[in-house]
């Protein structure tokens, strides 16, 4: 049985407001040398082609720690190719001309985070037709996808609600919360709160207001976060379920603005060094950790095999169904809910951050506090 990805809403109107845009297309050449790497299988004479997309660079999740890994293991496959070159945007028109650039150029295989999977499917469909193989990254994009590498977003939701009911529990208040769910244009949003509904039925908490933020854009999650707090009053709102850390970041600073005291918890994802300090600090209660390593991994090890000609097998655990598409090989990987009491025998331990990372000095007392110690 596969898993039904959701159908985000469509996107209209976005190519026509880029009419021009530089393209980048990331290019990562891999010649005969990584011919055996992935798979371990044999093939892969001559020159490999990777194409990879990311739906942002430099400060973003997938700048600091996807970009890096992928980078890395293509370094162990193939140590003499040359050094990747990203395209990275959050524009999801520009993501298209990216990929519609690379078809032209005549890659043998794409690795697509997709921003926007329904207006990026024609363009899917073209690399299908030109004989090139897509690998969906983190989320699912719409199209003859032949392979999937992500984190089970149900898992992720689930270990966000379980947290927040934790959470509120301990406080003895847990009557009323707010969702600030992710975008509909990704379906990983659908995923996570259907993850988290599926804990949150049957309990007693009422959802006062439920948010889908347009573009995951914190400012957006600001403004719906004080809307929430004007209508429900601060006072009233236990908890906060947030979809990831830059919307728990915007949803803690509306709390502030509005001076709701205590801070309810808040949930996030992704561990981003700033909320895992923001959690240091008792603002936000939780996040969810996806080690990103073996998903970068098993990205590049299942690129490489289909640019090969291989099957990938022995690299999906799984399949997965998505609205257009039946059947795709995955793999999915688990997460850990990271708060205080862990954060050293996660985040810490799997050397994603350091000490002196989580600790400034300005925080050395909330840290000795939470046994954080170098």
């Amino acid at each position: 049985m596969g898993l039904g990805a959701g159908r985000p809403a469509a996107t209209r109107g976005v190519l026509a407001r880029v009419s021009t845009a530089v393209v980048v297309a990331g290019v990562l050449g891999l010649a005969g040398a990584c011919a055996g790497g992935g798979g371990g299988g044999e093939g892969g004479q001559g020159r490999l082609a990777v194409g990879l997309l990311l739906p942002g660079g430099g400060a973003s999740r997938f700048g600091q720690f996807d970009r890096p890994l992928i980078e890395q293991r293509v370094e162990e496959l193939c140590p003499r190719c040359p050094a990747v070159a990203v395209a990275a945007t959050p524009d999801p028109a520009v993501q298209r001309q990216q990929l519609e650039s690379m078809i032209t150029r005549g890659v043998d295989v794409l690795i697509i985070a997709a921003i926007d999977p329904k207006l990026l499917r024609p363009s899917v469909e073209a690399a299908h037709r030109a004989g090139i193989p897509v690998v969906a990254y983190d989320r699912l994009a719409q199209g003859p996808v032949a392979g999937y590498v992500t984190f089970d977003g149900a898992e992720v939701g689930r270990l966000q609600a379980e947290a927040l009911l934790q959470a509120m529990a301990a406080r003895g208040k847990g009557e009323q919360i707010v969702m600030m769910n992710g975008a509909t244009s990704d379906p990983n949003a659908g995923w996570f709160k259907e993850g988290s509904l599926a804990v949150l039925k049957g309990t007693a908490v009422k959802i006062g207001k439920s948010y889908d933020t347009v573009g995951w854009r914190p400012e957006n999650a600001f403004v719906n976060m004080r809307g929430a707090v004007a209508a429900l009053g601060g006072g009233s709102i236990d908890g906060v379920l947030a979809a990831n850390d830059s919307l728990a970041g915007a949803v803690i600073s509306a709390l502030n603005a509005t001076e709701v005291r205590p801070l309810p918890p808040v949930t996030g994802q992704d561990a981003d060094l700033a909320a895992v300090q923001r959690i240091v600090r008792g603002e936000q209660y939780m996040t969810v950790y996806k080690p990103f390593k073996p998903a970068a991994d098993a990205a590049v090890d299942m690129a490489v095999a289909l640019g090969q000609g291989r099957p990938v097998g022995s690299i999906a655990t799984r399949t997965v169904d998505s609205a257009t598409t039946e059947d795709i090989p995955s793999v999915l990987l688990p997460s850990v809910a990271v708060t205080v009491g862990n954060i050293k025998d996660t985040v810490v331990k799997d050397g994603m951050y350091t000490i002196d990372q989580v600790c400034p000095p300005r925080l050395r007392s909330a840290c000795d506090k939470a046994g954080l110690t170098g």
